[in-house]
């Protein structure tokens, strides 16, 4: 009989293994330790496995990622979508921007597959097409989560896909004693995603949790 103790350890196992399950290229780990340099934030490994086979199950030939980092995200969501692809991107820091386009270029990523848009993401957002979006990536500050979800909402097209990075933050939103502004926030995009008719959501443990939401 399996203790509460070897299941809990099987699923910290489990997490751990799907983490690793595809492995990391050169190009990648340096973006990230990039990323660790300049203090922002990189989808981890699961969660930019997941993008990859969801821009690549969608054929998404335009992608809008919010919070560009050096590039980490960025480079999974390019290795999933067609060749003739184009990823927006949008990040406040011009350093970070600078850091992903180094990226880029160790990629081969062709020059024109990319549009970096330095900017307030809710300055940007606002100027890009309604419905014309295959897939939406929101990272960046969580605290403006809820603006950037509705905008990416309107952005996508109907089939298309909301993809919320952190959603679990720090494995605080599913515990309930948890009630820092931040575990707030995220938790109440959640909920909110999960009573909005307008999509169909789902919420994975990959990284620290992908909430998912398909634009009907």
């Amino acid at each position: 009989m399996t203790s509460d103790v070897d299941a809990r350890h099987g699923r910290t196992a489990g997490w751990a293994y799907t983490e690793s399950f595809v492995p990391e290229d050169d190009v990648l780990l340096r973006a990230r330790e990039r990323a660790a340099e300049l203090g922002c934030h990189a989808p981890p490994p699961g969660t930019g496995a997941v993008l990859r086979v969801m821009a690549a199950s969608l054929a998404a030939r335009a992608v809008v990622e919010v919070g560009t980092g050096t590039g980490v995200g960025s480079l999974w969501l390019l290795r999933g979508m067609p060749a003739d692809g184009v990823l927006t991107t949008i990040d406040v820091e011009l350093e970070h921007q600078r850091a992903a386009k180094r990226a880029f270029a160790e990629a081969g990523i062709a020059p024109g597959r990319t549009r970096t848009i330095p900017g307030r993401p809710a300055d940007v957002l606002p100027r890009l097409t309604d419905g014309a979006y295959d897939l939406v990536l929101v990272g960046a500050d969580p605290y403006a989560y809820p603006e950037y979800v509705e905008e990416a909402l309107r952005l996508l097209r109907p089939g298309g896909v909301l993809a919320v990075d952190g959603a679990l933050h720090e494995g605080r939103v599913p515990d309930p004693a948890r009630r820092d502004e931040v575990t707030t926030v995220v938790r109440e995009v959640g909920r909110a995603l999960r009573a909005d008719e307008r999509v169909v959501p789902a919420l994975l443990p990959s990284g620290d949790g992908l909430l998912l939401a398909v634009r009907r």
